[in-house]
């Protein structure tokens, strides 16, 4: 049974730094892509960033050079480094996993696999 389970949100100020944790299980790492979504009140869910069983990487243009997605196989546990945030990206952020051959992209219907959320506040 593939389980996923968020932690690390938090508040804090414009600049600063947090980092996300997705803990997994019920999986392997090389079969499966894995992703981080947002959602924000009053916008669609959006896909932050994905990572394949090779560690290619995709990120959003919104993110880009500011976060960075990694993995550790040895704990069975997805990150998101988040740096110099911005109010704009406060929301609830989700991690996501599926095998690759469904898309492995930066869609919702991607990932059949979802987490609870954690939820990061960013103010100005």
């Amino acid at each position: 049974q593939v389980q996923l389970a968020e932690s690390g949100g938090g508040s804090v100020k414009a600049g600063g730094s947090l980092r996300l944790s997705c803990k997994t299980s019920g999986f392997s790492y090389n079969s499966y892509c894995m992703a981080w979504f947002r959602l924000a009140p009053g916008l669609e869910r959006e896909g932050v960033v994905r990572i394949n069983g090779v560690d290619a990487t995709l990120y959003a243009d919104s993110v880009r050079g500011r976060v960075t997605i990694s993995k550790d196989t040895g704990t069975n546990t997805l990150f998101l480094q988040m740096d110099n945030l911005k109010p704009e990206d406060t929301a609830m952020y989700y991690c996501a996993a599926d095998y690759w051959f469904r898309g492995c992209g930066l869609q919702q219907n991607d990932y059949r696999y979802w987490g609870q959320g954690t939820q990061v506040t960013v103010s100005s």
